[in-house]
C-alpha cells in the first residue's frame, strides 16, 4: 500500500499554484505591453521641459486603434527617414490644417497657437512657409525648439506610423506624473 506524505503534497499543489500565477502574470504583462501600454526611453532633449533625456514614459498603444490624433498630443512615430528609429513629438497640425510660421510664431488656421508648453528660453526664431497639411499627415515639433529635428525638417508624419501617445512620466520619480 502507498501513501502519501501531505507535507509533500501541499508543498507540490502550492509550487504549482505559484506557477500558474507566474505563467499568467507573465501573459498579462505581454498581453498589456503588446496591446496597451509600452514603456518608452526618452531619448534627446527635444520634448523639454515636459519631458527629458532618460525619462521613462509609458505610452498607450490603443489610444490611436481606435481614437483619433489630435493637436496637442504628445506622440511617438516612426521616423519618416529611417523607420526602425522612433521619435517623440507634439502633434502641431492635423491633416487639412493651413499652417506657418513667422519667426518662430506658429499659426494653424489663420489662429495664432498659444504654446504655453514652450518656454520662452526654448523658442526659436525658425519660419516655415504656409502649407496644408495633407490627408492623413501631422505636423509634429518638439517643445524644445531651438533643438528640435521636426517636421521642419523632414515634413509631415504619416498617420501609419504613429504608434502611440506618451501618457505618465513614471521615472525619475520626482518626475512622475501625466504628460500634458
Amino acid at each position: 500500500m502507498h501513501t502519501e506524505n501531505p507535507q509533500f503534497s501541499s508543498h507540490g499543489r502550492l509550487i504549482r499554484v505559484w506557477l500558474r500565477e507566474l505563467v499568467l502574470a507573465v501573459l498579462i504583462a505581454v498581453f498589456v505591453i503588446t496591446f496597451l501600454y509600452q514603456p518608452v526611453v526618452v531619448e534627446g532633449t527635444s520634448m523639454q521641459p515636459e519631458l527629458r533625456n532618460s525619462d521613462l514614459v509609458f505610452i498607450n498603444k490603443l489610444a490611436y486603434r481606435v481614437g483619433e490624433v489630435h493637436r496637442g498630443d504628445v506622440v511617438v512615430f516612426h521616423y519618416p527617414n529611417d523607420p526602425t528609429k522612433s521619435y517623440i513629438k507634439r502633434i502641431i497640425a492635423e491633416p487639412g490644417d493651413k499652417l506657418r510660421i513667422d519667426e518662430g510664431e506658429v499659426w494653424v488656421n489663420g489662429e495664432h497657437l498659444r504654446e504655453a508648453y514652450v518656454p520662452r528660453r526654448f523658442r526659436d526664431d525658425r519660419s516655415y512657409p504656409e502649407t496644408v497639411i495633407p490627408a492623413g499627415e501631422y505636423f509634429v515639433m518638439g517643445d524644445h525648439r531651438n533643438v528640435s529635428s521636426d517636421s521642419r525638417d523632414f515634413g509631415a508624419v504619416a498617420r501609419s506610423f504613429i504608434y502611440g501617445k506618451a501618457v505618465f512620466v513614471y521615472w525619475p520619480m520626482p518626475e512622475a506624473g501625466w504628460v500634458r
